[in-house]
């Protein structure tokens, strides 16, 4: 089963998503750097001098939106290197949205935006290794598990196997 999708820039009324999705901990011990909540005024600051152009600002992020106008989720690319023309992929999908395939349309709509558009050689992502769901969203989408790093994030006292996934334009 998959939803239909669109992707589109964030607007000021995705505020509130936003500071969910920023500001859930349970995502930061799956996925990675933040340490601490954003403001209110740190994510209107984000929104307001956004440029939506990967070239400037070295990421793009665009809101998951369903047909009814929901907000499903958010896929980002980020970490963009120029020079080797590449990126770090991320998403998120809200938790009554999962399962649906929408995690798949999301990184397929953009990577073809980042491969076709945007003329870039490659995405990759990094996935915590007991993250299935996440680990087979990327599978699904031709991405290959190209290593395993060992106790490569650390939360709490813990440290976690992250499992690193690259795909290649045109390959």
């Amino acid at each position: 089963m998959s939803m239909d999708i669109i992707l589109r820039a964030p607007e000021p009324e995705d505020l509130g998503i936003m500071l969910d999705i920023e500001n859930d901990s349970d995502l930061w011990i799956h996925n990675g750097g933040n340490t601490g909540p954003y403001s209110r005024y740190q994510m209107k600051q984000y929104i307001a001098a956004n440029t939506n152009d990967i070239f400037t600002d070295k990421q793009l992020r665009l809101m998951i939106v369903l047909p009814d106008g929901k907000v499903a989720g958010i896929v980002d690319v980020f970490d963009f290197d120029v020079r080797n023309n590449r990126a770090e992929v991320g998403i998120v999908v809200l938790s009554e949205f999962r399962g649906k395939g929408i995690g798949r349309n999301a990184l397929r709509m953009m990577e073809e935006h980042c491969f076709r558009f945007l003329s870039m050689n490659q995405l990759y992502a990094y996935v915590r290794c007991d993250n299935e769901a996440g680990r087979e969203t990327f599978l699904s989408c031709g991405f290959t598990e190209t290593a395993v790093l060992k106790s490569w994030i650390r939360r709490g006292q813990q440290y976690y196997d992250v499992c690193m996934y690259q795909k290649i334009a045109n390959r």
